[in-house]
């Protein structure tokens, strides 16, 4: 038997196994390659998600903002119930020079005006809660002795004129407004009141009146028994202690 038969067949087993074990570790050397890739792959993908779910947000707030719906919550109301105008609004050649929201302090004059004075504020609105910004409202009213500012009213009666009478105000970007005036008086067969009149430009949007909650005149009164509970409250004036003394707040929705 020849030697060399021995020695190459062990060679031969040799290489076999050397090729083998390369082979394997070649392949786990793949395997490793392949999950570090997969790895950085799948990273990727969630950092992509999470890019994706961010302009996702970030578009949703635009749409959020662009709709005016950041702020205060928009929720929706019933409008304030209307009512008449009445025979005393008076016409612009008949108001004061300077009818702002201030009534008890007319330009030039030193005296204020008499009554018990406070300040008349709140939010005008949409139906669907949205405030209602650069909107005109106008308010009226008999003077304390119940005089109105109106050559129709020619009672024997002495006007106060240190008394505005009538007064605009101009609704900010959040809908407020506010008046400095006085609490309405009693007037010969109607309980207390305030005339208001909203406007968008030249449009009219609202004429009401506005009471003080709980006033024994309002039982007698017509205008305002015609109202229902809720509207009622809606208009009626409640007088509490604020910043700037006596204060009522009433929201408008139009």
């Amino acid at each position: 038997m020849d030697r060399n038969d021995g020695t190459t067949d062990k060679t031969s087993e040799k290489q076999t196994k050397v090729r083998s074990i390369s082979a394997s570790v070649k392949s786990k050397d793949c395997m490793v390659i392949f999950l570090k890739r997969k790895r950085i792959l799948v990273q990727m993908e969630f950092h992509m998600k999470r890019k994706s779910r961010r302009r996702l947000l970030r578009g949703i707030t635009g749409l959020i903002a662009s709709a005016g719906l950041t702020g205060k919550v928009a929720t929706a109301a019933n409008p304030t119930p209307g009512a008449a105008e009445g025979p005393f609004y008076p016409e612009p050649s008949m108001r004061a020079p300077d009818d702002d929201n201030n009534l008890v302090k007319i330009s030039g004059l030193v005296e204020a005006a008499g009554g018990e004075v406070f300040t008349l504020r709140g939010r005008l609105t949409g139906c669907d809660g949205r405030p209602l910004a650069e909107h005109r409202i106008e308010i009226w009213q008999c003077d304390v002795n119940g005089k109105y500012q109106h050559t129709a009213d020619n009672r024997s009666v002495a006007y106060d004129h240190a008394f505005q009478g009538f007064g605009h105000d101009i609704t900010d970007t959040d809908g407020s407004y506010v008046f400095r005036t006085i609490k309405p008086t009693i007037y010969p067969g109607r309980a207390p009141h305030i005339h208001v009149k909203v406007f968008k430009e030249d449009q009219e949007l609202l004429t009401t009146q506005l009471y003080i909650k709980g006033h024994p005149a309002n039982v007698a009164d017509g205008l305002f028994n015609r109202l229902a509970a809720s509207q009622a409250d809606a208009v009626s004036m409640v007088f509490v202690k604020g910043d700037t003394g006596t204060e009522a707040t009433i929201d408008i929705v139009v």
